[in-house]
């Protein structure tokens, strides 16, 4: 018959102090390390007796819980390191104990538990404060007890995880790493293999102590590092199967298995799943990627409104936190997305400003780094494009050629800031140049700013070969694009064009989740057009691409026909400086041009606008709204940007 253990521990057999101890084990009895009260306990514990571990684990788990940054994390780690040092000086002997028998097994096992919790909370100490080295060796040393249960701290599981989120480092480094990513993946992948064995080893003690069938649990750990291994390795199949073998658990990643799916390309799918992540991550304090991520895919919906404002909502609930720097980042880009490069700059450069800690996640510091960088080139772009966008007159008029001189050469210092920076990440062919990747923190759009200035041919080849061969059915129209962007930009327009009309009609295409995809198609089209003179499909496409994603328009260096019509008082000087920039205003009801309305009202300093813009079957595309005025300079350029739906009301958020 096998035999549960009991939920009651037998007394520790303390050979040092032993009524003082056993004076703390009572009063520990009715308390929890993790308590508002654990400090001024531990303080308790301390003082009846200083040499025993658990005043310092009290300590340790407290400071742990409470800990937000460096300095707290390191100060963490002090009492834990005691605790551990106490614990294998005074109880090695029960440490060390593996046994099938209960009655032995039950004076032993809540110290072996005590100590991997230790252990545990000091390696998130140590890793939260990127002391990479001081983690493999906590492990190690944690290995050698050969505990019969990980309890805690399943080692090798982590082991594995220590490698991967270091595998573009070698040996040079880190001496337990290898000398290249795939040599990483390998040893990771070792590790979790060893993990398994270690499994069905103790499964043989513990046949008499734990009922049959509790492995399952440990090796559904292992099934979790497993999935994120082949996940990165775009290894679908593997990935899909350890997924699967986790799907009816407690421990079920929705984060990780909706960054897989979003890999893939099912956006829909992603959305979902990261909704279910919200619950599982709901205490954690480290960035909470399925907000990161959904940002992202709010963009590829055409709602970068909802993007920013899920980021202003993390910001506002988690403050300066770890994840803080990372949702400045997304919430500049989606201001980016939404046109509001004002704005976008002003929060890329507090992410730029604030230093991140990266906990419990793979994504690191160059990470964080590159994507910040990625926006600020994007910007500076989108501004060379904004001069030409305000001034119909911008190729004849100094001051605004100035401007677009001095923007250029930030742009190219901004370049080569990235190019530098990017030639030394060895991840790049796989993480970056893949479009979709487990390791990716900016959106397949943003690739393509990187990419468009350099190596034309070098990419051409590249995303024909993705295109033609990638395991990803949903993913293969992506690298079409780049294919078709690339012809463009080798002037092989006609075979373009082909590329272009070939996504479009995509039996996989998701048209509610692939806007931002669809309107890039649409703009492409445009550019086609233009070069072979068809006014007609010029202004088709563009109409397309208006109704469809309308804050792309100003910065794609293409001009957008609008009709019109002025109601109320006119404001002349408004109304100039609106005609004044690069829109062909029609006023005659071109078939291909939206309508836009403009009703000025109100006097003296307390004058209004109220605008919108309807496509042909009398749908908004930019909702009904208005502002308030005093001084007539900047509103007319800041109304063409509005009649693009930048900026604006935001949009009523979901009722529960």
């Amino acid at each position: 018959m096998v035999l549960a253990i009991t939920t009651q521990a037998q007394p520790i057999e303390h050979t040092k102090n032993a009524a003082l101890r056993y004076e703390i084990d009572a009063k520990r009895m009715a308390s929890d390390m993790f308590s508002d009260d654990a400090l001024p306990r531990s303080r308790e514990f301390k003082r009846i007796d200083s040499t025993y571990f658990v005043g310092w684990m009290y300590e340790g788990a407290y400071k742990h819980e409470h800990a937000a940054d460096y300095i707290g994390y390191r100060n963490a780690a002090v009492p834990l390191e005691k605790a551990l040092r106490l614990m294998e000086r005074d109880y090695r002997k029960q440490l060390a104990t593996r046994t099938g028998d209960v009655a032995t097994y039950i004076y032993v096992y809540r110290l072996q538990i005590d100590y991997t919790m230790i252990a545990y909370l000091l390696m998130d100490c140590y890793s939260s404060t990127e002391e990479t080295q001081k983690v493999y060796d906590l492990l190690r040393r944690v290995l050698k007890w050969n505990f019969q249960r990980d309890y805690h701290m399943d080692a090798y599981n982590y082991l594995g995880w220590t490698v991967h989120r270091n595998r573009f480092y070698t040996s040079s480094k880190f001496p337990f790493l290898k000398n290249s990513i795939d040599e990483n993946e390998k040893l990771a992948n070792r590790y979790l293999d060893s993990g398994l064995r270690r499994i069905n080893i103790n499964r043989k003690i513990n046949a008499t102590i734990y009922q049959p069938g509790y492995e399952q649990q440990e090796k559904l750990s292992v099934y979790h590092y497993k999935s994120m291994l082949y996940s990165y390795a775009l290894k679908i199949d593997s990935a899909a199967y350890y997924y699967n073998q986790m799907r009816n658990s407690g421990i079920f990643p929705h984060n990780n298995y909706a960054t897989f799916r979003s890999i893939c390309g099912d956006f829909r799918e992603a959305e979902k799943e990261y909704k279910e992540a919200i619950t599982q991550d709901a205490a954690s304090k480290r960035l909470k990627e399925w907000a990161y991520y959904t940002s992202i895919i709010n963009l590829y919906k055409a709602q970068p409104k909802q993007g920013y404002m899920l980021m202003k909502d993390m910001i506002k609930a988690n403050g300066s936190t770890p994840g803080f720097g990372w949702y400045n980042i997304a919430l500049a880009r989606c201001l980016f997305y939404d046109g509001q490069l004002t704005e976008a700059n002003r929060y890329i450069k507090k992410a730029s400003e604030f230093k991140e800690l990266h906990i419990g996640t793979t994504l690191g510091q160059t990470h964080y780094d590159f994507s910040i960088q990625l926006v600020k080139l994007m910007s500076l772009q989108a501004a060379l494009e904004r001069q030409r966008f305000e001034n119909a007159n911008w190729w004849y008029n100094p001051k605004v050629l100035g401007k677009m001189g001095q923007v250029l050469s930030e742009k190219y210092v901004q370049q080569f800031l990235i190019i530098n920076q990017f030639a030394m990440n060895p991840e790049r062919d796989r993480v970056i140049y893949k479009l979709f990747s487990t390791e990716s923190t900016v959106s397949w759009d943003e690739v393509w700013y990187l990419i468009k200035d350099f190596s034309t041919k070098f990419f051409l080849e590249r995303y024909k070969k993705e295109a033609q061969k990638d395991d990803r059915k949903y993913v293969r129209k992506y690298f079409k694009l780049f294919v078709a962007l690339l012809q463009m930009k080798q002037e092989n327009y006609k075979e373009a064009r082909i590329t272009l009309d070939g996504i479009l009609r995509d039996p996989n295409m998701d048209a509610e989740y692939e806007k931002l995809l669809i309107a890039r198609v649409y703009q492409a089209q445009a550019q086609c057009a233009l070069q072979r003179k068809d006014n007609n499909a010029y202004n088709d496409w563009m109409y397309r691409l208006y109704t469809l994603y309308p804050q792309l328009v100003p910065n794609s260096g293409l001009k957008m026909s609008l009709n019109l019509h002025i109601g109320g008082k006119n404001d002349a000087v408004v109304t100039d400086r609106l005609k004044a920039c690069n829109i062909n205003w029609n006023t005659a009801g071109n078939r291909y041009a939206p309508d836009a309305y403009v009703i000025y009202g109100g006097e003296g300093k307390a004058k209004r606008i109220e605008y919108y813009v309807m496509d042909k079957a009398g749908n908004y595309i930019v909702p009904r709204q208005s502002f308030g005025y005093s001084k007539a300079e900047g509103v007319g350029t800041a109304l063409a940007y509005r009649l693009f739906n930048i900026g604006g009301r935001e949009p009523e958020r979901d009722k529960e």
